[in-house]
């Protein structure tokens, strides 16, 4: 990716430094799924939506989607 200025040690970084954190995220979003019941679906997606930065986020949606397999 020629184009793009960021430089990729900068991803590297933020994945490492977030990534303990992201997964616990995710499991304390899984963790509600039985207590939520049909509601836990959407109530995910408005907490996923409320993470930022966007790439910590996407983060913990792979997390969540990893747990949840």
């Amino acid at each position: 990716m020629c184009s793009d200025h960021k430089e990729p040690t900068s991803r590297a970084e933020f994945h490492r430094a977030n990534q303990s954190r992201a997964e616990a995220e995710a499991q304390r979003l899984l963790a509600a799924k039985e207590q939520l019941g049909p509601r836990w679906l959407s109530w995910v997606a408005s907490e996923l939506y409320a993470l930022k930065p966007a790439a910590y986020a996407s983060m913990v949606r792979r997390a969540l989607q990893e747990l949840n397999q």
